[in-house]
């Protein structure tokens, strides 16, 4: 049970405890911020991440940061691997292309959508409206997509393989465990959890193909950006601080992904299925000639 035929601890066994792990890390890397955040709260003032947001981000992003410390202590303590190992290596512009696609991927679904008449553009394109929030999100989705990547793609497929994983078991098992941790955010819906495990299963692609976690990461921090920081919709059902204001109420839910965001509707389906041919693509472009 606990043990595979060659006498190993299983990978599940491993993942799971890792999983424990960084999470309590988190938690005790939030406190400080939290803290802050709890001493300025008050019945007249509830609304402390908009007065606050250093505030926000000592504690969102020092929780996050905590992740990846623990990810790569456990990494190279416990799983007694190499930093490059967990997916380091390879080529950084990786990381460029990633961010371009995941930001075209999010202004394609954006103009579908107003286009369609599914999304109405409260302030103009000409109008954005830029914040403190505007910044500290940027700072707070980078921590976020390295985290992210670095665990359920790095830690865990990497992990997975070590033990003799098949590949087809490797790919679906870390994109159910992505889809299922994003089960507990807000708004959260059947499309949109199936939607995450389809991008799981896209990152998983990337970080195969390339060897690298830089392409999937790159892809990571601009979709999310793009969809709560730019153009306002909810990013997996977190309340969006967006440069633009858009309203969704004349739409249709399984095109917007209503109150989850883009993440929960058809369009981000079709994306991300086009992902992965642009991937096979740019690969064949590019790493072909390594």
């Amino acid at each position: 049970m606990f043990k595979n035929r060659s006498g190993q601890v299983r990978a599940g066994w491993i993942i799971m405890m890792a999983f424990i792990v960084v999470i309590v890390v988190q938690t005790v890397f939030q406190v400080p911020g939290s803290l802050l955040l709890a001493a300025v709260a008050t019945p007249e003032n509830p609304d402390v991440l908009v007065r606050h947001p250093w505030m926000f981000l000592l504690m969102q992003g020092g929780g996050t940061a905590g992740g990846i410390v623990m990810t790569i202590v456990l990494w190279r303590f416990l799983n007694k691997k190499s930093v490059r190992a967990l997916g380091f290596g390879g080529r950084f512009n990786d990381f460029w292309f990633g961010m371009l696609l995941g930001a075209v991927s999010i202004v394609f679904i954006f103009l579908l959508l107003v286009a369609t008449g599914n999304v109405t553009l409260i302030n103009s394109l000409t109008d954005p409206e830029f914040t403190v929030l505007t910044f500290t999100f940027f700072i707070i989705f980078i921590l976020v997509a390295f985290f992210e990547e670095m665990f359920f793609r790095g830690y865990v497929m990497r992990t997975m393989a070590n033990r003799g994983n098949k590949k087809w078991l490797i790919y679906v098992g870390s994109a159910l465990f992505f889809s299922v941790v994003h089960g507990t955010n807000p708004n959260v819906t059947v499309l949109g959890l199936v939607n995450i495990m389809l991008v799981g299963l896209l990152f998983a692609y990337m970080f195969d193909m390339t060897q690298s976690l830089w392409l999937p990461i790159g892809y990571h921090i601009t979709w999310n950006y793009f969809q709560g920081n730019v153009f306002g919709f909810p990013v997996s059902g977190t309340t969006p601080h967006g440069i633009y204001e858009v309203d969704v109420s004349i739409g249709n839910d399984w095109l917007t992904g209503g109150a989850f965001g883009l993440e929960g509707g058809i369009g981000a389906t079709v994306l991300i299925l086009i992902g992965f041919g642009v991937t096979k693509w740019y690969v064949k472009q590019t790493h072909a000639l390594l």
